[in-house]
C-alpha cells in the first residue's frame, strides 16, 4: 500500500491504493469516473486512453503509483462548465461514434493528435488512432470528426 497524489481533471485527490493498481481502475474504481472505458486490459484496444501530464496513454497499461504527483485527464475532464470540448462535439455533429465504448478513447487520442499536429491529414489521423479500436463505425465519421475539430481548436 501506498499514497498517491494525482491532479485529475484539475482536481487535487489523495488515496492510499495498491502498488499494483492499474490506472484505469484507480480512475474508475477509486474516484467513480466511469467514461474510462476498459476493454482489453492488456493495451490494445485504446479504450481506456487518458492523457497523463498532457500525453495520451492507455492507463490499463500503466500503475497508478507510477504517475504519482502527475496530472490526469479523462473524458470527463475535456468539457467546460456544460460545454462540450470541440472533439466532443464534433464526434456529437458527424456521429463519430455507434455503440460509443471507443469513443472516451478515439476522442482522448484525437485531441493529443491535434495538440501535436494541428492540420493532419485523413493518413495522419488514420495512423494515429491505429490503437483505437472500432468496431462499429468504419472510422470514416471518426476521421470527419478530427478534421472540423481541428478547424475549431
Amino acid at each position: 500500500m501506498r499514497s498517491v497524489t494525482l491532479e485529475v481533471n484539475g482536481k487535487k485527490v489523495t488515496k492510499t491504493i495498491e502498488d499494483h493498481l492499474l490506472l484505469s481502475s484507480f480512475i474508475r474504481e477509486q474516484l467513480n469516473l466511469t467514461g474510462t472505458h476498459v476493454g482489453c486490459d492488456t493495451s490494445q484496444c485504446g479504450a481506456c486512453v487518458v492523457h497523463v501530464d498532457g500525453k495520451s496513454v492507455k492507463s490499463c497499461a500503466l500503475l497508478a503509483a507510477d504517475i504519482n504527483g502527475s496530472a490526469v485527464t479523462t473524458i470527463e475532464g475535456l468539457s467546460t462548465n456544460g460545454t462540450l470540448h470541440p472533439m466532443q462535439a464534433a464526434f456529437k455533429k458527424h456521429h463519430g461514434l455507434q455503440c460509443g465504448f471507443c469513443t472516451p478513447g478515439m476522442i482522448m487520442s484525437s485531441v493529443d493528435l491535434l495538440n501535436n499536429n494541428k492540420n493532419p491529414s485523413d493518413a495522419e489521423i488514420r495512423e494515429w488512432l491505429e490503437g483505437n479500436i472500432c468496431r462499429c463505425t468504419g472510422y470514416q465519421n471518426i476521421v470527419a470528426a478530427v478534421k472540423e475539430a481541428a478547424q475549431n481548436l
